[in-house]
């Protein structure tokens, strides 16, 4: 049932999707900034980076206040922003070490040291001219007076830049080339030193696989030198095995901790023994207790308490599409769920007597609390926001609608995906008994990615208007397990499509929506899944794609390293990536389509003017010639092919749909 009361006396009623909203596109573009990455300072207070729209989308590194309800604080100074290109995606931009920042400066990608409180970071790392040489996801190592870091070297091209584990002197002494600790793989990550000095952890990979198809967690001990002498294969070195280990972590006593899904299928706690190389899991549950590791310094659990006096664990994890926090005793083996108002959790870290998750729920936007635990750690006893992504989104509550979480079947017999289903609803307006409403599709980016059922004004705007909306959850999907993402390996342009139009098809079955008024949309590689559901499949009325693929060989051959192998493992061989091309079947496209592609991403650019151009030629007019025939419109975006969506929300007020 609906949070909301249904058919409220006094509520006038009108055709779904006429419905009259306060939620506009403007208020959909102007909402919020984003967080990124959490680390405590030695005060206690917790720094993160937040990154603001009103600046361009400039980073900075901001303080949480000394006193509740105050304001947060910038670290970082103008002229400076926290961010790294690091895999390009970046992450892990910066570490704190008691009242020291280090981070990655955007414009040139070099890293800098910065005493918090002092307006004058000082770079550490060689000016190569240009962002050629990237760090990320570093960490500090006191006894060798260095920082630890993942370092990116493009000076011999872009195409396959080198990455290696490297260690940066931190003193004020001349900058210094840095010092390569380990290399020979395509790809790392984690590297975490052991607080007794002697080891460090890493993750490690190479293609074709991606880190979260299979990896490797190995520990190398360092000499008097701090030189990587020795090392142990912890994790993901067994033949026998298909593991992923990821997010190693040492406590203050050196014992290592890590996660990894080598059991069954879910990415698991662990902890490993030196004496007989050997790892056990802390708690089994069918449970992701990490997710795929598109950026880097994701924090998924931490040690509690100051020096880890407690020997207990604060994580967080996703089970049957909600986050839920837990305790986790390292000793007992015992777990304690804590009841928290996020549903969905992305990043925790530990304070004194505390811990801080960023997180949303479907009443929540994307915030960062700070939670206090009773002497126990069982019960939390306070729950405040430290930062909120946008505090003006309260005041359209009331025509919010609320997610269910569904579970529908898919072409394959016994098999099922998941969606989060929202039903239309406005607090002035209600549609009439003998109406079923329109219903908007949306497809999530990744393809590894997952829809969460978190608080967005860009579905609310939906809602509000009168249209159901439903975000999927298809075959390939991160949060539910190595099998169901696996589902994707070869059938990218298959399962996908077929699941979301199994979607629309349970929704109409179920009496929910109107089967006559079903439609798409999607970005990115959402964009691919929404181009290909038009052109192979009839479910749909009508489709929106942002930035999305239409061309898979051309996205293939303009990868980079990280991605480099990635497609051919979701598609497979030559001709699939024909078959399954959108661009390469325009004739098969038969209900209105609108693209948006942004003007500094010059080959889906390209493709999608040639996209455009081929539907026009086949029987496609343009939207303001015949807005009752088969319909295209194609909007020109100014920035990159990632645009945000709340601009791309600014862009579409002109197209806003007339009430159906």
């Amino acid at each position: 049932m609906h949070p909301h009361a249904v058919g409220g006396a006094g509520k006038a009623t009108a055709p779904y999707g006429s419905w009259e909203s306060p939620i506009s596109a403007a208020a959909v573009s102007a909402a919020g900034r984003t967080a990124e990455g959490l680390a405590v300072a030695g005060d206690g207070r917790l720094v993160w980076v937040e990154t603001r729209p009103e600046e361009g989308g400039r980073a900075v590194l901001v303080k949480e206040p000394a006193e509740p309800g105050g304001k947060a604080r910038d670290v970082t100074p103008q002229g400076f922003a926290v961010r790294s290109l690091a895999q390009e995606y970046g992450g892990g931009a910066f570490a704190v070490q008691g009242d020291v920042v280090v981070f990655s400066n955007y414009s040139d990608q070099r890293l800098y040291k910065q005493t918090i409180g002092d307006n004058l970071p000082l770079p550490l790392t060689p000016d190569y001219a240009g962002s050629v040489v990237r760090y990320a996801d570093g960490v500090f190592d006191p006894h060798f007076h260095r920082f630890v870091t993942i370092m990116e070297d493009h000076r011999h091209g872009s195409s396959n830049p080198i990455t290696t584990i490297a260690a940066v002197r931190i003193s004020n002494r001349d900058i210094e080339e840095p010092t390569m600790l380990v290399s020979g793989n395509d790809f790392y990550a984690f590297p975490r030193v052991d607080p007794t000095k002697k080891r460090m952890a890493w993750i490690e990979w190479s293609n074709p696989n991606m880190s979260w198809d299979k990896s490797q967690l190995w520990v190398g001990y360092f000499n008097e030198k701090g030189e990587v002498q020795k090392r142990i294969c912890v994790a993901g070195g067994d033949p026998t095995l298909v593991e992923s280990p990821t997010e190693p972590k040492w406590s203050s006593k050196g014992e290592l901790f890590f996660i990894t899904d080598r059991r069954n299928g879910f990415w698991n706690i662990y902890k490993w023994d030196e004496q007989s190389n050997l790892v056990t899991t802390l708690y089994s549950l069918d449970a992701e207790f990490s997710k795929p590791m598109w950026i880097f310094g994701v924090s998924s659990y931490d040690f509690l308490g100051k020096d880890d006096s407690s020997h207990k664990i604060i994580c967080c994890y996703r089970q049957n599409g909600k986050s839920y926090v837990g305790v986790l005793d390292h000793d007992s083996d015992s777990f304690s769920k804590i009841d928290i108002p996020f549903s969905s959790v992305n990043n925790i870290v530990s304070g004194d007597g505390s811990f801080y998750i960023e997180g949303a729920s479907a009443s929540l936007p994307v915030s960062i609390a700070k939670v206090t635990l009773d002497e126990k750690r069982t019960i939390a006893t306070d729950f405040s926001i430290v930062w909120s992504s946008s505090e003006d989104v309260a005041k359209f509550k009331s025509y919010f609608s609320f997610p269910e979480f569904v579970e529908f079947p898919t072409v394959i017999p016994g098999q099922h995906a998941y969606a989060y289903f929202y039903a239309p609803y406005n607090d002035i307006f209600q549609g009439s008994s003998d109406e079923k409403p329109p219903l908007l599709v949306r497809t999530h980016g990744g393809p590894t990615d997952e829809a969460r059922g978190v608080l967005d004004l860009s579905v609310q705007y939906w809602t509000s208007r009168g249209w159901a909306f439903v975000d999927v959850n298809y075959g390939g999907s991160s949060g539910y397990g190595r099998e169901f993402r696996e589902r994707l390996l070869g059938q990218w342009g298959v399962v996908d499509v077929n699941d979301c139009c199994s979607c629309a098809a349970f929704l109409v079955g179920t009496g929910r929506v109107d089967g006559q008024r079903l439609c798409v949309t999607g970005e990115s590689a959402g964009g691919f899944t929404t181009l290909a559901c038009l052109a192979f499949r009839q479910t749909f009325k009508a489709g929106s794609s942002l930035y999305g693929i239409a061309d898979l060989a051309s996205l293939r051959a303009g990868m980079h390293k990280f991605e480099a192998y990635y497609i051919d493992n979701l598609v497979g061989n030559k001709q699939a990536y024909f078959e399954r091309s959108p661009i390469n079947f325009v004739d098969k496209f038969s209900c209105p389509v609108i693209l948006f592609q942004g003007l500094e991403d010059t080959i889906e650019m390209n493709i999608h003017i040639h996209l455009m151009q081929h539907l026009e030629m086949n029987k496609f007019q343009t939207v303001n010639q015949n807005l009752l025939g088969i319909t295209c419109q194609f909007a020109n975006l100014l920035h990159s092919y990632h645009e945000r969506s709340a601009t791309v929300f600014g862009i579409f007020a002109p197209y806003q749909l007339s009430p159906i």
